[in-house]
């Protein structure tokens, strides 16, 4: 990747540490609950209205990174050169690793927490009947409802690039009705409410990217208060795209004007990981089923001083990541030596390349 996009490549390795950070926290300190009432129970619930307030910076800035990428492929590239890298490509490793995840995570439960019930139909994860993961997969009600979108998004950006503004005036209206009449499937809520975001990297992200370049604060103080007071009162009253759409620019202007300050570097960790994405992506949810219920049976049995348990209530997400990443890219280094990246990448092509002429 040139420089001049590392940079690009950082914000996508922020926004997959988030991700990781998020469901470390859903899935462990929720069900701490032999926590004595003190500063241990403070810091479990902060952690868990942080993670609450970081929703809407988390996945809008990385669906506009994603649809702005394949700007191209929406609206040059034909259907039959799309079909491999943006459709097959993605759904091979959404299929696959929904059901390593199904089978890892259900081997976990049952050697870690075999008493612990489970819903089965809050993720395909949990299921324990192969109708019941189908379903739920169909339903997008999996971890890996990101892959699920960007199969979706790119079909239908792709088939409605000739109606752009109505299309996107259409999903910013279903964004805002979504936060009063949610839909019952919480991934397909994530996938509809998210589309806008992509829409918006996809058919103008070149547009917007060239603004934001631009654009300076410093010039517009009081353009940039009115937008951030309006953004936070209406994301108060449950309406959040507005603060999604600022927080998104807002990152992207960061994060350039870093690199203009000082050079982004390959080496750079933000980099390393916004490479390797879709490894810590898929693979960092069964490692966190394993940490988290390894870690709670120890701080629920009373096996750890309290200073102790203070300490990992403390770090245990920044623990988790860098535990979900070291993972991630050790078995994408594997994937790639011993299986030809099989486990990322499909064996076979379902367009044959064209001849040379």
């Amino acid at each position: 990747m040139k420089n001049k996009q590392l940079w690009i490549n950082h914000i996508k390795g922020l926004c997959i540490c988030l991700v990781v950070i998020y469901h470390s926290v859903i899935t462990f300190y929720p069900h701490l609950t032999t926590l004595p009432p003190g500063l241990t129970q403070y810091v479990a619930k902060s952690w868990i209205y942080l993670n609450l307030y970081l929703a809407p910076f988390r996945m809008p800035v990385f669906f506009f990174i994603s649809g702005y990428l394949i700007h191209r492929y929406i609206e040059q590239v034909k259907w039959q050169a799309c079909i491999d890298k943006r459709i097959w490509n993605i759904f091979y490793v959404l299929v696959l690793w929904g059901v390593l995840q199904w089978l890892g995570i259900t081997l976990i439960n049952q050697w870690l927490a075999p008493d612990m019930v489970r819903n089965p139909a809050s993720n395909a994860a949990y299921s324990e009947t192969l109708m019941q993961f189908a379903a739920s997969m169909a339903k997008a009600s999996t971890s890996l409802w990101y892959l699920y979108a960007l199969v979706v998004y790119f079909l239908v950006f792709k088939a409605l690039r000739a109606f752009k503004v109505p299309v996107l005036i259409a999903l910013l209206g279903i964004n805002v009705a979504i936060s009063f009449m949610p839909l019952p499937w919480w991934g397909m809520n994530s996938v509809v409410r998210n589309m806008f975001y992509y829409g918006l990297g996809a058919w103008f992200g070149p547009q917007l990217m060239a603004w934001m370049k631009d654009f300076s604060f410093r010039q517009h103080p009081l353009i940039c208060a009115l937008v951030v007071i309006g953004s936070l009162a209406l994301y108060l009253v449950n309406v959040p795209v507005v603060i999604s759409v600022v927080s998104i620019f807002v990152i992207m202007k960061i994060f350039y004007t870093l690199d203009n300050w000082r050079e982004s570097r390959p080496e750079a960790f933000l980099n390393i990981v916004g490479s390797n994405t879709i490894a810590i992506y898929t693979t960092h949810r069964i490692v966190i089923e394993a940490l988290s219920l390894f870690t709670i049976a120890r701080i629920s049995q009373g096996q750890l001083s309290s200073q102790v348990v203070l300490g990992i209530l403390l770090v245990y997400p920044f623990v988790s990541l860098a535990i979900c990443t070291l993972i991630g890219l050790g078995f994408r280094k594997l994937s790639t030596t011993l299986f030809g990246d099989m486990f990322f990448s499909p064996p076979a092509k379902l367009v044959p390349a064209a001849p040379a002429r």
